[in-house]
């Protein structure tokens, strides 16, 4: 049987966001401690493909899925899932609120409850863990008093209480999941699609704005930028792009191409199908039509047909 990885341990929000990625086919998911273990394991062959979170509606992106995709052989999205976040506090069975003195999850789980926390848990002190199910396992084992986690995580450690459910500071928070595998056959255009790229530019006047340039002149909706440094050379940036688009579309292959003569390096990353299934807005000016009218004409002057 095919194995999907997951940010693991069991019971964590990538695991839920992971099955409902693959529920279309029979799969067996296998958790990895890290998002970069669970891509190398895609990479060597050990699975088929893995569930890794990318952005947060609230904390912003995931750095170590975004390095992890532009680290070694490449990988491409071809699913993505948009998942509602709301924590439950679990802990040992007995222990009151008042007893509570350390409360341990994922940083970005512990950042999405920080009010949450100075409201009801002012004197528990926070510990980091791999994951929010590695908090509710180390609660487990004894080595915390309690974990902020998944809904989910409960069906895996059931020696735990839920303490309180339904936490969140921000009650409409969403994190966006991808299904990343090798290199392959895209999924088929459907008219509702996101591109994503990372693109390397120099730190010289006027690069980004001429690269922007490029997508804005194609009609092509930009709907997510974001800059990380390139640690090996400084003064260079990687700049992750998602857009609207498929690259099977015209506008979208144009600047592909364009974005390819005039950056140092592109990663393409993936085209897929949108989880909210939203079409893309299309001026008249990018259409499909638009694009072939175009290149016949230039087809008919390069053969010096002209009317």
């Amino acid at each position: 049987m095919p194995q999907i990885a997951y940010l693991g341990p069991p019971g964590t929000f990538t695991e839920q966001a992971t099955r409902q990625l693959t529920w279309d086919f029979d799969a067996e998911l296998r958790p990895f401690e890290t998002v970069p273990l669970a891509l190398a394991a895609v990479r060597s062959g050990m699975v088929l493909a893995a569930g890794a979170p990318v952005e947060n509606s609230v904390e912003g992106s995931v750095p170590a899925t975004l390095d992890a995709m532009t680290t070694d052989e490449p990988l491409v999205a071809v699913q993505e899932a948009l998942l509602p976040v709301q924590f439950d506090l679990l802990g040992r069975p007995g222990i009151a609120m008042s007893e509570i003195s350390t409360v341990a999850s994922h940083p970005h789980a512990l950042a999405q409850v920080r009010r949450w926390l100075a409201e009801n848990l002012p004197g528990a002190s926070v510990r980091a863990t791999s994951s929010t199910a590695a908090g509710a396992a180390a609660v487990a084992a004894g080595e915390f008093d309690a974990a902020i986690s998944a809904p989910v995580a409960i069906e895996h450690y059931p020696s735990l209480v839920r303490l309180a459910s339904g936490i969140a500071d921000v009650r409409d928070a969403v994190t966006r999941f991808l299904l990343v595998r090798r290199p392959g056959a895209l999924p088929d255009p459907t008219g509702a699609d996101r591109t994503s790229v990372c693109a390397v530019i120099s730190d010289e006047v006027g690069t980004l704005a001429e690269m922007l340039t490029e997508l804005s002149l194609r009609g092509v909706n930009l709907s997510r930028i974001e800059s990380r440094p390139l640690r090996e050379r400084f003064g260079e940036y990687r700049f992750f792009l998602d857009f609207d688009g498929h690259v099977a579309d015209a506008r979208i292959g144009d600047a592909l191409t364009a974005l390819r003569r005039r950056c140092s390096t592109v990663w393409f990353l993936g085209s897929y199908p949108k989880a909210d299934r939203s079409p893309a807005s299309v001026r008249p000016t990018a259409s499909e039509q638009a694009f072939q009218v175009s290149a016949g004409w230039l087809e008919d002057i390069r053969a010096g047909r002209l009317a």
